[in-house]
């Protein structure tokens, strides 16, 4: 059954793929989309709306001499392994996605933000259903974070998109720098100490019990400092909208330490919360002509099949080992592209 479902998600990649990059070639009418000699600045927005011209979009920066279906068949490839240390690291596909994608391959960077934020939401969309029948993931905690959260994604997506290139990696290298502060920092508590819930929280319902079946008993769970945490989701979304990075390494965290919601509940909500955040994000860059499927159908093909071949290979594999793999080159990513904001590297 497994390669069956393999099979029928490669036949869809590359068929899609087919499809789209000849519809691409003749919108693009003669421009430098595929092949030739683009620079990042050479997918310009439209002087009047901001949304990209349909004959102006490079997908490619930089000279290039291989066939343009090389790059989708490269990039699926790829996104396959990152789906597979997504899971062992415990990272959203998301967020590994963007900087390293855009610090290997020579797609636009926009392009490669836009296929960030579909990665991030198809894995929520996959997980979240499963989540919230298993009474894991809380609606009450979720909606009200999500709706904040919405708003920031859009306005995050909007400024991303029109700001410069060099502006948004330099701003980008300095929130990897801070994911990878908090993966090497931050501590995880399974069941937070909240002394008395806040006023905001119980007016809204925000509690509840679930049964945690390690222990074979019901846990009964509240939040506080719900205030900070609304305003808080508010920059997770912009970044999230902004950068393309989805949100999930800053909503667990957020909502476990800070909020004081159970790890299990913080993680399952969370996924439930991308659903909502990320598809305002990605309504933007639908709408402004930057999610491309040459690059996006690889990529959220690629990570599925790779973080279902993670979850299978997690219990032969040491995570301390792949996560501290990660930050070191979650690290290089981040120096890298504030370098390249300050015009030290090209």
């Amino acid at each position: 059954m497994f390669k069956k479902r393999i099979a029928l998600i490669c036949i869809f990649v590359f068929s899609c793929s087919a499809v789209f990059a000849d519809g691409a070639g003749s919108a693009a009418a003669g421009s430098t989309a595929v092949e030739g000699t683009a620079s990042s600045s050479a997918a310009p927005n439209s002087a009047a709306g901001g949304e990209y011209a349909a004959t102006g979009a490079s997908i490619i920066d930089g000279s290039d001499s291989l066939p343009w279906w090389s790059w989708s068949l490269i990039l699926f490839g790829f996104t396959i392994v990152l789906g597979v240390v997504a899971v062992i690291t415990g990272v959203g596909g998301g967020v590994l996605f963007v900087p390293i994608v855009s610090a290997l391959f020579p797609f636009n960077f926009d392009f490669v933000r836009g296929a960030g934020l579909l990665v991030a939401l198809c894995g929520a969309l996959a997980a979240a259903p499963k989540l919230l029948k298993k009474g894991l993931a809380s609606m009450e905690l979720g909606l009200p974070l999500a709706l904040l959260g919405s708003v920031g994604s859009m306005l995050g997506a909007r400024v991303g998109l029109a700001l410069p290139d060099k502006v948004v990696q330099t701003l980008l290298g300095f929130a990897v720098l801070l994911v990878v502060t908090l993966m090497a920092i931050a501590k995880k508590s399974e069941f937070p100490t909240v002394k008395k819930p806040d006023k905001l929280s119980q007016a809204l319902g925000i509690y509840g019990i679930y049964k945690e079946e390690s222990l074979s008993r019901e846990i009964n769970w509240s939040v506080h400092r719900t205030p900070i945490g609304l305003l808080l989701f508010v920059l997770i979304g912009f970044m999230a909208g902004m950068f393309g990075l989805g949100a999930g390494w800053a909503n667990v965290p957020t909502l476990n330490l800070l909020l004081g919601a159970p790890l299990k509940i913080a993680i399952a909500t969370s996924g439930f919360m991308l659903t909502i955040t990320d598809t305002s994000a990605v309504w933007v860059y639908l709408n402004s002509g930057a999610v491309l499927p040459l690059v996006a159908v690889p990529s959220v093909a690629g990570m599925m099949i790779g973080t279902t071949l993670g979850a299978r290979l997690l219990p032969f594999i040491k995570p301390k080992i792949a996560r501290w793999i990660v930050i070191g080159l979650l690290l290089f990513t981040g120096v890298r592209y504030i370098l390249i904001g300050f015009s030290i590297i090209g």
